[in-house]
């Protein structure tokens, strides 16, 4: 819906100017017409009258519009447009992404890692209203990307993801840890941490159970996900002949997992193959639907402008059409 208006509409009352300037011209024309006795007007009744004639005032009536325009510029001519608008309440989301060495294990295509980091892209990109951060874990923990919403950014640094960056191991509670101390301050409507891992906690200072109760006093629900199939998984070993492909035992202690879903209110999942993964992520991300408002607001645009290059466009054909077609001849 438009609406217009005038921000300095008291310079509307210099139209009033126009009346007596239209006077003055007009008694002008009546002044300087001349006249002339002849004897007869037969010789001018085949005479055609010229285009000239008809538009002689036309200049008169350009600087008219002109100055009119430019007074309406000058009281500044405002259109009022009422739009809705949407109010989103984002959710900050910590991603922890598990990158020991066991994550390369190939019972998920291509491996754990490659499988985890592709659908974990998907997810991110869907999540266009939220904020993410992104922290991996292995023997230590670090922050690869703190909460952003810049999307592009943390896609590309999961993009440059690979095991071996951090010392080897499983410190799950230095994960969610790291996870927490991203999101503790955070001032959003809503909390989460995605924690996915494919072994046994081994390494850290911090018990994942008591970071699991940090994350509870700080509102923050966890999601956990198990990765690995049922029973061995295939693992590539390098050896002096080249790389062979050996079954291992996966490990996971769903226990763990499922106990610190539980104290913080989230859910645990196992992914035993990238399809499931997928479903998991899908999930996750139904659960954690993004609140979305709608309401008007007004946005006012300056149109004056237009009025301006108007007045200026009709002042330049009055100085061209002066000194070439309605020249005057002394």
């Amino acid at each position: 819906m438009l609406d217009f208006e005038y921000a300095n509409k008291e310079f509307l009352w210099l139209l009033l100017i126009l009346v007596p300037l239209i006077a003055w011209y007009i008694l002008k024309i009546n002044k300087h017409e001349s006249s002339l006795t002849i004897s007869s007007t037969s010789s001018f009744r085949t005479s055609k009258i010229s285009f000239r004639t008809y538009l002689r005032h036309i200049l008169f009536l350009f600087r008219v519009a002109a100055l009119a325009l430019l007074i309406v510029a000058m009281a500044r001519p405002q259109s009022t447009e009422t739009l809705p608008k949407t109010n989103v309440f984002g959710i900050d989301i910590a991603m922890a992404l598990d990158v020991s060495t066991s994550m390369l294990a190939m019972d998920l295509k291509p491996d754990r890692l490659e499988a985890a980091k592709s659908v974990a892209s998907t997810f991110i990109t869907g999540r266009i209203y939220d904020r993410v951060g992104l922290v991996i874990f292995a023997g230590e923990s670090f922050t690869q990307c703190p909460v952003t919403k810049d999307h592009k950014v943390v896609l590309n640094l999961l993009k440059d993801i690979k095991s071996g960056l951090l010392e080897d191991g499983t410190a799950i509670g230095m994960g969610l840890a790291n996870c927490i101390a991203r999101l503790k301050d955070s001032d959003a409507k809503s909390k989460v941490i995605i924690l996915l891992t494919d072994g046994e906690n081994n390494r850290g200072e911090i018990d994942p159970l008591t970071a699991a109760e940090m994350a509870q006093s700080f509102g923050i629900k966890v999601y956990t996900i198990g990765v690995g199939t049922i029973g061995e998984a295939p693992y590539p070993f390098e050896t002096p002949f080249g790389t062979q492909v050996q079954n291992v035992p996966v490990k996971i202690d769903e226990d763990l997992l499922k106990e610190i879903a539980r104290l913080t209110g989230g859910r645990y999942y196992r992914a035993t193959n990238t399809d499931k993964l997928k479903e998991i992520y899908s999930e996750i991300d139904t659960l954690e639907k993004t609140k979305i408002e709608d309401y008007n607001y007004s946005k006012k645009n300056e149109e004056f402008l237009f009025f301006a290059l108007i007045a200026l466009a009709l002042l330049a054909a009055e100085l061209l059409l002066k000194y070439t077609l309605f020249k005057n001849i002394p």
